[in-house]
């Protein structure tokens, strides 16, 4: 069996790089210890060897299909949603009180890399389960929690987000799914959601909908939304009766083909039931209140891909012989056995590229969902300022890995040549996986748009400052060591570089020229992201530093070094095209832009 992460990379990230004990020291989690998450990460590991990855392929070649009305998955999915609820993995960063484990979110985030790293098919069912039974428990009435959530964290029903229509794609101002208040305080769902993740499946009793649908008479665009539990089933004193949700077919896709994304009806007979949660015209902003979650997921996935990605074209490498190196003298001697290929320097720059795209995003994930347990459980004094870096983070969070992760996945399907074209070898299915994390909570062009346009700008740029503070403070750590010097400094002049940058395109919003402000919002993504991420691999070789001059304790030397020179190949490889990106952004040209003629043709 081939290896699909790295546990001592996951290690050190979270307990030398993200100091997980100083989450472990806040009275929300003061009933872990160091060795208590071990022992959890372990048997997550141990759950993953046994029952994910074994399956991986098998959910590809027999993918999830639709027959008479019904969704059919794997014969497996049913046992593995099961333990996985026994492992507390749908509520396990809920409140005791709640029925939860009361975990941290980095933890946590933490668990599900390890399982879509083993297989990526499956915790997008747990991890929706998770995600719905959350809204419930922050914005719904004390009845419904009551009604939907231990079903949920026990594993017995499942759950969505139903947000995307036919006629509106990511445009939630143009949803048409309408609530038609009832007597009783309930209301009459009309509509239809399509590229429902998880939306249904013959595993679990019951599935639990958090729709978006607009109250008749309710003020057009986003102001009008309003947020509703939806079951396939409503309980009743008599038990589950039908509520008029029908799965009008699936979608077959290109890749996680075990995990189903289905076209649902609701209504079609007038007897479709929904419950309102909260208030009236709020469902976009409770919806959104759980978007960093969710994003951070998305990077999470995205990640833990690519880092399978990378594992099995190394393995690869380490067994394919091929060819010969060159002598000094450009020549090959052909009496000397076939090189392995890891023994090609583009071969190994391939390598070194998977390995500091997944590494550097697995860190910038847990990096969010730190700060996402100190915005919400952190001293009160300083959680406005984890929101605000949370805030800034989320869609490059969601992006980098999305984006670089199928590039480096696209670097390991190169490593292995024709054969990594093949169905024989497990490259091409990963490529395939991962393709739809760019699109999934909203696109790359959608968080580009978010970042440049509203957390860039947001505060007066408040949130800006706080993260340049928290890369100022990594620089001045690298400042202790001299090896370290060099790459601190490059990563300062990149944050002054990223200053006059804003400079040049923040006029554009001062004049109320936002088209033209926005025009290149992905390409300054690329850009801010590479800077991001170079910040995460100077924090990462702080602490190999540190490691290496205390003693390496658990970790081998050639695992330190290993951290230490792929940061190195990350600044050489990577950094430097942040200047080519400058030159995009600073081109005053403006050929995306809509003119009397497009010229597309």
């Amino acid at each position: 069996m081939s290896a699909y992460l790295n546990m001592d990379t996951l290690r050190f990230q979270l307990f030398n790089t993200h100091k997980l004990e100083n989450l472990l020291e806040l009275p929300r989690f003061a009933d872990y210890d160091m060795e208590s998450i071990q022992i959890m990460l372990d048997a997550i590991k141990d759950f993953s060897d046994k029952e994910l990855y074994p399956v991986f392929r098998e959910m590809d070649e027999n993918p999830v299909h639709y027959d008479d009305g019904k969704i059919v998955t794997h014969p497996l999915l049913g046992k593995i949603l099961r333990q996985a609820a026994e492992l507390g993995l749908v509520g396990g960063t809920f409140d005791y009180d709640d029925g939860g484990l009361q975990l941290p979110s980095t933890i946590g985030t933490a668990t599900y890399f390890i399982m879509d790293a083993a297989n990526n098919n499956v915790a997008g069912y747990t991890g929706l389960t998770m995600g719905a039974a959350e809204l419930i428990l922050h914005f719904a009435s004390d009845e419904l929690k009551q009604a939907y959530v231990p079903h949920m964290i026990s594993g017995d029903w499942g759950g969505t987000m139903c947000l995307t229509e036919p006629q509106a794609g990511s445009s939630l101002s143009d949803i048409t799914t309408t609530a038609y208040p009832q007597a009783d305080g309930t209301y009459k769902i009309k509509g239809q959601k399509i590229f429902i993740s998880g939306g249904d499946h013959e595993h679990v009793e019951n599935t639990v909908h958090l729709l978006l649908a607009r109250i008749e008479g309710a003020p057009a665009g986003t102001k009008g939304i309003s947020l509703f539990v939806v079951p396939k089933h409503r309980p009743t004193e008599n038990g589950l009766v039908p509520n008029d949700v029908f799965t009008a077919g699936d979608f077959q896709k290109m890749g996680q083909k075990g995990y189903c994304t289905t076209h649902l009806t609701f209504g079609e007979t007038d007897n479709c039931t929904g419950f309102l949660v909260g208030e009236a015209n709020r469902g976009l902003n409770y919806m959104f209140l759980m978007m960093n979650g969710a994003r951070i997921g998305v990077g999470r996935g995205a990640v833990a891909i690519a880092s399978a990605a990378y594992h099995a074209s190394l393995q690869y490498a380490k067994e394919r012989p091929q060819g010969r190196r060159l002598q000094n003298d450009g020549s090959k001697d052909l009496n000397q056995e076939q090189s392995l290929i890891i023994e090609h320097a583009d071969v190994r720059r391939m390598l070194f590229l998977q390995k500091a795209i997944y590494e550097g995003g697995l860190s910038l994930v847990l990096q969010s969902s730190y700060y996402l347990d100190m915005a919400n459980h952190g001293p009160e004094e300083e959680r406005e300022k984890y929101k605000l870096l949370l805030d800034i983070l989320t869609p490059i969070t969601k992006t980098f890995p999305s984006e670089k992760g199928r590039e480096a996945v696209d670097n390991g399907l190169q490593v292995l040549g024709g054969y990594g074209f093949c169905s024989d070898f497990v490259l091409q299915q990963y490529y395939r996986d991962i393709r739809i994390f760019a699109i999934y909570e909203g696109t790359t062009g959608i968080q580009s748009l978010d970042l440049l346009g509203r957390k860039i700008t947001m505060r007066g740029g408040e949130a800006l400052q706080l993260l340049s503070a928290e890369m100022m403070a990594t620089i001045q750590a690298a400042m202790d060591h001299n090896d370290l010097k060099p790459y601190a400094a490059k990563l300062g002049d990149r944050i002054k570089q990223t200053q006059e940058v804003l400079a040049g395109l923040m006029p554009f919003a001062m004049r109320g020229e936002h088209e033209r402000f926005l025009a290149d919002a992905t390409i300054f993504m690329e850009f801010f992201s590479t800077l991001v991420i170079a910040w995460q691999w100077l924090k990462m070789g702080v602490s190999a530093k540190q490691l290496a001059l205390t003693g390496a304790g658990n970790y081998t030397e050639d695992f330190i070094e290993s951290v230490l020179h792929t940061m190195r190949f990350y600044f050489t490889y990577e950094v430097p095209k942040m200047s080519g990106l400058v030159d995009i952004m600073s081109n005053t040209e403006e050929l995306t832009l809509l003119k009397e003629k497009v010229w597309l043709s």
